[in-house]
């Protein structure tokens, strides 16, 4: 039960982030490109859970499976 409470908060991350990127990327580009771009960033946090592209993947994995197990039952 609790990877499927982690899988869901994974997958509100990333659309906050889908959002807020298609949100800011759409006051300069074309809402199309906006979306791309939004879409790439989300996927590459919820696939990966490594969102800066950091070779410290591992260590943001576990600092995030840490503020789950602080926050969530």
């Amino acid at each position: 039960m609790v990877n499927r409470l982690h899988q869901f908060v994974d997958l509100l991350v990333a659309a906050l982030i889908a959002g807020t990127t298609t949100f800011l990327w759409s006051l300069f580009v074309p809402p199309a490109f906006a979306l791309w771009i939004a879409t790439l960033f989300a996927s590459m946090y919820y696939f990966s859970r490594n969102p800066w592209g950091s070779p410290k993947g591992a260590a943001y994995n576990e600092w995030i499976d840490d503020l789950y197990d602080q926050y969530l039952p």
